[in-house]
């Protein structure tokens, strides 16, 4: 049974998206800060992009890079910022850099109940416009995809470590 996820935009500037996901939140954490995890779940294969590379130097004041080739694009697209916090197993906030403009801050947040895990991201725009062009790309409707995929690679990840 697929966890559901809620994407809610809680005011001008703000997008929260919130997820159980059944792994504990050791597990959950890693799937988001080790590379080779990380790189099996966050593009979805349903959207037909291809991850060419993934850089994350996940801690205070490291910084990640993306790329991407999507099908409809000639060139490649980066993604890239730096991590503000970082708290293992419970806490993750970064930058979103990759515009000339300034980008979202996104914080992502893992809360251990009974060897689920709830997932809270929150997007905080720097403008209403910001946001509202952001929705209206479809840039932010990709999360509950990549969610699914999260779920599955947990499932694997949690059969993995009850063996061992």
């Amino acid at each position: 049974m697929k966890n559901p996820t809620t994407v809610e935009r809680t005011s001008e500037r703000e997008l929260v998206i919130t997820r159980t996901v059944n792994a504990p939140a050791r597990i959950v954490f890693e799937a988001w800060t080790k590379p080779e995890l990380f790189k099996q779940w966050w593009i979805p294969k349903a959207f037909g992009m291809t991850l060419l590379s993934c850089e994350l130097d996940v801690r205070t004041g490291g910084t990640y890079r993306l790329v991407i080739r999507h099908p409809a694009s000639e060139q490649p697209m980066a993604f890239f910022g730096r991590y503000l916090e970082v708290t293992p197993h419970s806490r993750l906030v970064w930058t979103n850099d990759e515009g000339d403009e300034p980008g979202a801050i996104t914080t992502a947040t893992f809360e251990e109940k009974a060897a689920k895990t709830l997932l809270v991201v929150h997007d905080l725009y720097p403008s209403k416009e910001a946001l509202d062009a952001a929705i209206a790309s479809g840039a932010t409707g990709g999360l509950p995809e990549q969610l699914d995929e999260l779920d599955q690679l947990l499932l694997r990840l949690t059969d993995v470590d009850r063996r061992t």
